[in-house]
């Protein structure tokens, strides 16, 4: 199982660089050492949460178009809710 969440991260981050998204926010939380990363790209965005500096137990949230949470469990997750966000876009 922690192949498949450490391959996630990989594939995302992969991802994320080829289409061009920008880091906009690196904050820790010393209390409990989770770091949230934001990323955004035109009028997307998605956080990344890791703990301990573990990238096998980062978790990504974004949103759909309709302002929901949505947690990503794969790649293909991601691509989705960015591609519908992008088409929204006149």
């Amino acid at each position: 199982m922690d192949n498949i969440t450490v391959n996630l991260h990989s594939k995302v981050h992969k991802w994320i660089d080829a289409i061009g998204f920008r880091l906009n926010t690196s904050q820790t939380n010393g209390r409990s050492k989770i770091t949230t990363k934001h990323y955004f790209f035109e009028t997307f965005n998605f956080f990344e949460k890791i703990k301990n500096n573990d990238t096998g137990k980062s978790t990504f949230l974004c949103f759909d178009t309709y302002g929901e949470k949505m947690n990503v469990k794969s790649l293909l997750d991601l691509q989705s809710a960015f591609f519908e966000n992008i088409s929204q876009l006149k």
